[in-house]
């Protein structure tokens, strides 16, 4: 059942679109009936336990639900989705295909668009912009003036501040921090690569995707299907064959253990 009506009270956004003031219909979470909140083009905007507040504005294609809130001056419009517990707030932005769900919380003069996804514990703050395929998960933070885009992701309990800008197919994750003017791009992530001093040749992930022991580097599906005969032809004995694919194996299993998980972010309405 809609806990709210669009009422006749109006507003002319910046792009010339009518958004109407809407209120409460049953006393919910959110207040009581009555109360007034924030702007929307259509229902179609708001639905499930949503709510917009203040001088909130949700127009275009966009769709808050679930339990997310956008209140104070925040927009979102677009094909824009906030979802979850996700909150949108201050001066915030989130527009374009861009997403906030889970437990997310943009705000300030914060930026989310384009293709970009910010959910989990994360939060976007300050004037920090997430914009092109990006994503910003778990408990990681962009604040300050951070720019994070192209395919980058930020994650785990990750920092991004100041001027930074991470964006390429750049990784940043752990407990890693990146701030002041530094840039982190290309195929680069922020946190130590594995390295391993075997018993013939040193062993290290020198990027991602990419194992090299000895002077070969390779794959890691590479590895995994031809460590035997490289090893053969590196002069291994079977013990060092056997020691450098566990080496190989543990490689593997850690890229696996930290490639971040698919979403299904378009599945859902």
């Amino acid at each position: 059942m809609k806990h709210y009506k669009l009422t006749s009270e109006f507003i002319v956004n910046a792009f010339g679109i009518k958004l109407f003031r809407i209120e409460l219909t049953a006393d919910c979470r959110w207040g009581n009936k009555g109360d007034k909140g924030g702007f929307i083009e259509k229902e179609e905007n708001l639905y499930g336990n949503a709510w917009v507040s203040g001088n909130a504005q949700v127009s275009g294609n966009a769709r808050v639900y679930g339990d997310a809130q956008v209140y104070g001056n925040a927009w979102v419009y677009g094909d824009a989705r906030v979802s979850g517990d996700a909150q949108v707030y201050g001066d915030a932005q989130v527009y374009g295909d861009a997403w906030v769900s889970g437990n997310a919380q943009v705000y300030g003069n914060a930026q989310v668009y384009g293709d970009a996804w910010v959910y989990g514990n994360a939060q976007v703050y300050g004037n920090a912009w997430v914009s092109g395929n990006a994503q910003v998960y778990g408990n990681a933070w962009v604040y300050g003036d951070a720019r994070v885009y192209g395919d980058a992701q930020v994650y785990g309990n990750a920092w991004v501040s100041g001027n930074a800008r991470v964006y390429g197919n750049a990784w940043v994750y752990g407990n890693a921090q990146v701030y002041g003017d530094a840039q982190v791009y290309g195929n680069a992530w922020d946190k130590s690569p594995l390295q391993i001093q075997g018993s013939r040749h040193f062993v290290n992930e020198c990027k991602k995707g990419f194992l090299r022991i000895g002077c070969k580097e390779f794959e890691f599906s590479y590895w995994k299907k031809e460590f035997k005969n490289i090893g053969n032809d590196y002069g291994y004995t079977e013990e060092q064959i056997k020691e450098y694919g566990l080496y190989i194996k543990l490689v593997f299993d850690l890229a696996k253990l930290n490639q971040p998980k698919s979403n299904n972010k378009k599945i859902t309405a």
